[in-house]
């Protein structure tokens, strides 16, 4: 991947190598040789590492890496076969519910087994407020946790689903507005540090199926910088270098990596954009072959102009 990256690419990849081989999760994989091959952290992706002695083994192999680990909390026990957040709209349009606990239960256990290892952990996607505060709670007793939102996330809640628009359909699901407000609060108090995509492209013909059919995700890192800018700088929860420091800044710190700032020697890759002036987000405009985003038609701010990278312009508008 990073071979093909460096030859083709027109931005950086930096491998995420699975935690255990082919995300199984019954055995460890080869975490040493794997680093050495240019990953930056480990993960079972959309997976969670049921298995808790596997996951302590895990733990302690990253501490002696200098990485964290990278976790995807969602029990399936209590997820399986839903499709939507649990509650009053799961029971009204008769859809099987993803309990906000099949999150939480898993947050817990994570913790507690980063404690146990004094290891360094980062929690992908969050969603509901419980799962933040067990966040806040772990990092007030020394135990080296971090978590990101999505923009989705911050953005949309659950009542979005009524539409059957399989654009919704987000793993995890769309939450209530209690959760939508405390993300929010979490992104202002510093307790979240990273806003992440979460892309998850997917033909049009998959997105078509029916709801319970259809699969989890959305695009995403087209309209990120603009969700940022609309939902939490203009309306003053960050402010715009707050903003940027989680979507690039606070994720390398995360990762020891050096990159997102700007330095003399340093790598070129650069986003210049233009804060006040608005576009319209739409199917035809995408860069990326998939179109399944819940954001068409939206008007967002900070229309990107260039995109620079190892110095080059690689994107003009």
């Amino acid at each position: 991947i990073s071979r093909k990256a460096e030859k083709e690419g027109v931005v950086e990849v930096l491998p995420i190598a699975s935690i255990s081989k082919n995300e199984d999760g019954e055995t460890l994989s080869e975490m040493g040789k794997l680093r050495r091959e240019g990953a930056v952290s480990f993960s079972d992706d959309g997976k969670w590492v049921r298995n808790a002695h596997l996951m302590r083994r895990a733990l302690e192999y990253v501490k002696m890496l200098n990485l964290p680990l990278i976790s995807h909390c969602e029990n399936e026990d209590l997820s399986k076969n839903g499709v939507i957040n649990e509650g009053i709209f799961s029971t009204i349009l008769g859809l099987p519910g993803i309990p906000k606990e099949a999150e939480e239960i898993a947050v817990f256990r994570d913790i507690c087994l980063t404690r146990l290892a004094n290891s360094s952990l980062h929690i992908a996607h969050i969603s509901t407020v419980s799962s933040l505060n067990l966040v806040r709670e772990a990092r007030k007793k020394g135990i080296k946790v971090s978590c990101e939102v999505t923009p989705h996330h911050f953005t949309l809640s659950e009542e979005l689903v009524r539409s059957f628009d399989t654009n919704t359909k987000i793993n995890p699901p769309l939450r209530g507005k209690d959760d939508v407000k405390a993300l929010r609060e979490g992104l202002k108090d510093g307790s979240i540090e990273v806003i992440a995509t979460d892309h998850a492209p997917h033909t049009p013909e998959e997105k078509e199926l029916d709801y319970t059919l259809a699969p989890f995700g959305i695009i995403g890192l087209e309209t990120a910088l603009g969700l940022v800018i609309k939902e939490l700088v203009k309306p003053g929860i960050l402010t715009l270098s707050q903003g940027i420091a989680k979507l690039t800044v606070n994720p390398a710190r995360i990762l020891n990596l050096d990159r997102g700032r700007i330095r003399e020697e340093g790598l070129a890759n650069l986003a210049i954009f233009n804060l006040d002036e608005k576009w319209e987000v739409k199917k035809e405009d995408f860069l990326s072959l998939s179109k399944n985003s819940p954001f068409v038609g939206w008007n967002l701010p900070g229309k990107v102009k260039w995109t620079i990278f190892k110095g080059k312009v690689v994107y003009q508008s």
